[in-house]
């Protein structure tokens, strides 16, 4: 069971998604996700492959998740999905390569989403 802390409240990781998902804590996506696959993952201005790419992100290396939005179906290695998820660094990444465990959202939805 994995335990995130902040200040004086302690949660298990899946009570810290649930709560994000419902808009009461940001405490999951503060803690990171780790991008899953074996090459490098594009990270684009939105949430689509007719983005510009900004950065890439290497396997293993974990993002925190700002915010979730629909736009372009992708398979990747978890599967497929139209979710793109903002990380903190501004860009947009496809959820299939995001290990979120989960298949739905687990941050809030983008403003225009």
């Amino acid at each position: 069971m994995t335990l995130l802390k902040r200040g004086s409240l302690a949660l298990t990781s899946t009570a810290a998604a649930f709560l994000t998902v419902l808009g009461v804590a940001s405490e999951a996506s503060a803690a990171g996700y780790p991008i899953v696959g074996t090459s490098n993952v594009n990270a684009r201005t939105g949430p689509g492959t007719s983005y510009q790419i900004i950065k890439t992100y290497s396997p293993g290396t974990t993002v925190s998740i700002v915010c979730q939005r629909p736009g372009e179906t992708i398979t990747g290695p978890l599967g497929t999905s139209d979710i793109w998820d903002k990380t903190a660094d501004g860009v947009y990444v496809s959820d299939t390569y995001v290990k979120t465990g989960s298949d739905g959202y687990v941050a809030q939805r983008c403003p225009g989403s």
